[in-house]
């Protein structure tokens, strides 16, 4: 997808620090997918809501194929 956004929903969200920078990694699959495969977005803190929670139904906001930002529906 080059620009465009996708509904899907959250499984699991992860800190990771990375030589002291905090990253989030945010599990989600496509709730339409009858195959249910998780996928992963690596994400800093300031593109992610700060109260998503795993089972929330979010929007991806993708540009050239990359997760740019999240917001909740």
């Amino acid at each position: 997808m080059l620009k465009g956004t996708r509904s899907v929903q959250v499984t699991k969200i992860q800190p990771v620090s990375i030589h002291g920078q905090l990253s989030l990694d945010v599990h989600f699959f496509d709730p339409d997918d009858s195959q249910g495969q998780v996928s992963l977005a690596r994400m800093g803190p300031e593109s992610v809501p700060k109260n998503l929670e795993p089972g929330d139904k979010v929007e991806l906001h993708y540009m050239l194929g990359v997760v740019t930002s999240i917001t909740k529906k």
